[in-house]
Order: C-alpha cells, then structure tokens, then sequence
C-alpha cells in the first residue's frame, strides 16, 4: 500500500465481528517495533485535538515506514465503547465530566478494550520479540506471551483542548507520559 509514509503492507484479521487491521513493513528483524493501537475516528481521521491518537498513528507509520515493524490497528472506537458511545462520552466531557467520569455516567468501564488478538497476530507472523511503542501499561500487562525488549515511549505535545485528558490519562490510568 502506498502511501505518505512510504511503501506498507496491510493485512486484515477477524475477531468474532471486528476487522483488525496490520500496517506492516518488513523485515521485522529479530525484535520489530509494533504499535498497538485502537481506533479512534476523530483523532485518526478527523484531527480532533481533544486527543493524542492521531499524533501517536503518524508518529508511529513513519517511524514503522523507516524501522520496519508493525502497527496492529484494533477497532475498539472510544476505549472499546463504540462511536455512538464515544460522541455522546465526548458531550459529557463538554458538561465537565472527565474521560473516566464520562464513560461510567454512560455505564461502562473507564477501559473496555481487550488485547487478545494481538498476540495471535504476532504469532501469525512468528514474532517472540517486539520493541512496544506505548505509554499505556495495560498494553504491556496485557502481552504474556510475548517478550518486549524495550518499551520506546509515544509522547506528543499537549494542547488547550486535550491537557485535562492527557492529565487523566496519566494521574487515574498510569498512563507513562
């Protein structure tokens, strides 16, 4: 797949009704660089600024595009609550809520995501050993049967419309910005 960042491979995978998608760029080498990131459509597409995801996905394709390595795309839209859930969440947050606050005002966890997948996809490649682009820690908590090298830090500048979340994504999550 061509594109701004260079020549990529993707490749999809199924999990029950969700397509996950892999933008790749080989060779992996011995310990690949893989991003685990979950959807978000008005980060990722949109540009909103009350997030970091949009950043984190360039910052993590080009990096991808020149080390080699992989970007496993889950879709889990708004922590795994869904864009319905997620623009009503972004109203609440509008009314003064925080993320966390938001997401149990509309009856879920603060996180619902799940990483399951993502070892079944680096062992559909035959990777053991990953250099883990994050911030998050339930990432890494979450990857048991993988062995993650060095863990490289995915920190973007903060902005007027996103400092709050970021805060309450470091201070209530342990986030590691």
């Amino acid at each position: 797949m061509p594109s701004k960042y260079g020549d990529l491979k993707i490749q999809s995978f199924q999990e029950g009704i969700k397509d996950h998608l892999v933008i790749f760029k080989e060779p992996f080498g011995l310990a690949p660089l893989v991003r685990i990131h979950s959807e978000c459509l008005t980060g990722d597409s949109l540009g909103s600024m009350k997030c970091d995801c949009g950043q984190q996905l360039e910052y993590a394709l080009a990096n991808i595009a020149y080390e080699g390595g992989m970007v496993i795309y889950l879709r889990q839209e708004g922590r795994n609550i869904g864009l319905f859930n997620k623009v009503n969440a972004y109203a609440l947050q509008d009314e003064g809520l925080d993320t966390i606050q938001a997401n149990h005002q509309l009856g879920f966890k603060s996180d619902e995501r799940t990483y399951e997948i993502v070892e079944y996809i680096l062992n559909h490649y035959g990777i053991q050993n990953i250099h883990l682009l994050t911030n998050n820690p339930k990432k890494i908590e979450s990857l048991k049967g993988v062995n993650i090298i060095k863990r490289w830090p995915i920190i973007m500048p903060s902005n007027k419309h996103n400092i709050d979340y970021l805060n309450v994504k470091k201070e209530l999550m342990g986030h590691m910005l």
